[in-house]
């Protein structure tokens, strides 16, 4: 069975940090774009950032609402795929999602593009 599972979230104070991991089952994320969106409750899912397959580069994307303070990066030994997040604010507060697929440059914008899903790790931003 193909899948991805995340892992990470948890209770933070605004303005710390937190990294959320993905990795895959069954399958390489070397080989496909992974991006991370989020929900918030009451929201619709949004995308947050996207990092391209190893050999199209593996470059970045990342909505406007984390860029400078969220970084996606990849661990080749490990097969994983991160998102470290830094300077959270209570708006970051969601469930977040890392979805694996394709698309070149990724797209963080096309959640049509990703075919495996994870079930979601929470993270919460309150003092």
């Amino acid at each position: 069975q193909l899948q991805v599972v995340e892992s990470g979230g948890g209770l933070v104070q605004p303005g710390g940090s937190l990294t959320l991991s993905c990795q895959s089952i069954g399958f390489s994320l070397d080989y496909y774009a992974v991006a991370w969106f989020r929900q918030a409750p009451g929201k619709e899912r949004e995308g947050v950032s996207c990092i391209s397959a190893i050999s199209n580069g593996g470059g970045t994307n990342y909505a406007d609402s984390v860029k400078g303070r969220f970084t996606i990066s990849r661990d080749n030994a490990k097969k994983l795929v991160y998102l470290r997040m830094n300077s959270l604010r209570p708006e970051d507060t969601a469930v977040y999602y890392c979805a694996a697929g394709f698309g070149s440059p990724c797209s963080y914008q096309q959640d049509a593009n990703y075919a495996y899903w994870g079930q979601g790790t929470q993270v919460t931003v309150s003092s």
